[in-house]
């Protein structure tokens, strides 16, 4: 989404949450090159803008003399296609016991590599390898297990929080 898009978006935003009834939405261009967006054209250097959403039902008059407050046009619902394939229940089951199955075996997996990991790290300490005579080696490498670790931690939990999305 270009930074354009994201100013008309937000204009159009602002404009609906002060609950100005905007029924067309414009973009002018001073003399200086600066941009403005109104709901009233001002001169003869406006355009009008297609703004998905911004366009509002007028307000009816209640019984009491009060008038409503706006409300934004009904938008039409989707459907579902007719040839959408539906899967019954017991084969969608199926995928979800396969689905967990997988997600099982990856956990299982990231567990054991987070054991591993942990292990070589003993607690920020690792032996040093005979390659590390340069300390900054050894501390480069002590990093990378700490980023390591900390990443298959993350992993395990997200392996976790889908297990438990699963019915």
């Amino acid at each position: 989404m270009t930074i354009w898009t994201r100013t008309v978006l937000a204009a159009s935003a602002l404009l609906l949450m002060q609950g100005v009834q905007a029924q067309q939405i414009f973009l002018c261009v001073d003399a200086a090159g600066h941009k403005e967006l109104t709901d009233t054209r001002k001169g003869p250097h406006c355009k009008p803008l297609d703004v998905p959403g911004a366009q509002f039902v007028a307000p009816k008059a209640r019984s009491d003399g009060a008038p409503r407050a706006r409300v934004p046009a009904p938008v039409a619902a989707v459907a579902t296609p007719t040839d959408f394939p539906r899967v019954d229940s017991s084969e969608q089951r199926a995928r979800d016991a396969d689905r967990r199955q997988i997600l099982q075996d990856e956990l299982n997996g990231e567990l054991g590599k987070l054991a591993d990991m942990k292990r070589e790290y003993n607690n920020g300490e690792p032996e040093r390898r005979g390659d590390e005579r340069n300390y900054a080696k050894y501390q480069e490498r002590v990093a990378n297990l700490k980023d390591s670790i900390s990443r298959s931690e993350k992993n395990v939990e997200a392996l976790k929080r889908e297990l438990s999305n699963i019915r």
